[in-house]
């Protein structure tokens, strides 16, 4: 049976910090910048979003400091996700991002990418409990806001243990669980298993969000009621598609869901998006907007087209006065 709870409540030493929205979107490497959360927030105002993954070492050594530079400034509660195997490395950034305006702070140990894993930072992470568990209570010990954990089954199916993996971390700190239903073995391959997510709900006493395979507020719902998590997160099925968050947030409430943008809707979202990148990032935005346009621009009668042109311009001036004239001429 789907929860009827219409927000989560986490602790932090201080206070108590409340997600208002169920539908939460996941932290995208490459994607998921200010100007994505932008245009979220259109249609999902108050929803849990987050930056992009952030490397804890180099945002101590003083880069990466971009990703949480304008916090402070974005309306509705944004999330930063670290990712590193040193505890104390996570806790001094786990710092910076609670004085730039953090509303908590997920640890990533999840992410399959060789060059985080191999040195024990993502899904590396899996394969050591006790650092795994150490770094959560490193950083919950070190701010106020609540700590959080995006992970996977296992490493592999021979040494998936995710019930006692999730307890651990439970027991270190963590104050809500973000579960991937697959392994680090398989990466985005295969069917997410929502089966083995209901049975680590069934014994964790901390809010357990559902992940994977989630592209429409019907998938959305159909995990919920197999997982009877607190909430879903929705990573890939968002590329191209920030209203997606808001159509699924009304479909857990029960309310009516709006219609997916027509195709000159699609176009003015897109227009948007490149000018909101451009002014973020110079001409280099058009290159950034790339795969975006590729995700956005479809679905309709000529965006082959479109989409083909677009990725060929190499100039912004020339991009945003196609999308323009595309506005005008697109019968709906």
């Amino acid at each position: 049976m789907i929860s009827t709870k219409s927000r989560l409540i986490l602790k932090g030493k201080t206070k108590e910090h409340r997600i208002n929205c169920l539908a939460i979107q996941s932290p995208l490497a490459g994607v998921s910048d200010h100007v994505f959360r932008k245009l979220i927030r259109k249609w999902a105002p108050k929803a849990l979003l987050f930056t992009e993954m952030v490397n804890a070492t180099s945002l101590n050594l003083g880069h990466g400091t971009k990703k949480i530079a304008k916090l402070s400034k974005e309306l509705g509660p944004i999330g930063v996700q670290l990712f590193d195997y040193r505890p104390d490395a996570m806790a001094e950034a786990a710092k910076q991002a609670e004085a730039a305006g953090a509303f908590l702070i997920d640890i990533n140990m999840g992410c399959p990418v060789k060059k985080i894993s191999k040195k024990g930072g993502g899904s590396g992470l899996l394969k050591d409990a006790s650092l795994a568990a150490k770094i959560v209570t490193t950083v919950a010990n070190a701010v106020d806001i609540p700590v959080t954990v995006k992970t996977r089954l296992g490493w592999d199916e021979a040494s998936s243990d995710p019930i006692s993996f999730g307890l651990r971390l439970q027991d270190a700190g963590a104050q809500l669980l973000t579960l991937h239903g697959r392994t680090r073995e398989q990466g985005f391959n295969g069917k997410a298993d929502w089966e083995s997510i209901a049975k680590v709900k069934a014994k964790l006493s901390i809010p357990v969000i559902a992940n994977g395979d989630i592209r429409n507020p019907d998938n959305a719902l159909q995990c919920l009621q197999q997982t009877n998590a607190d909430g879903i997160m929705i990573g890939r099925g968002s590329m191209g598609a920030p209203w997606l968050i808001g159509q699924i947030d009304l479909a857990i409430r029960g309310e009516p869901i709006f219609k997916t943008p027509s195709a000159k809707e699609k176009i003015i979202i897109t227009l948007e998006h490149l000018n909101g990148l451009i002014e973020s990032n110079g001409d280099h935005g058009l290159l950034i907007a790339r795969k975006h346009i590729n995700w956005t621009i479809s679905g309709f009668p000529g965006s082959s087209d479109l989409r083909k042109s677009l990725v060929r311009i190499e100039s912004p001036f020339k991009a945003i006065k196609l999308l323009e004239e595309s506005i005008k001429s697109v019968s709906s």
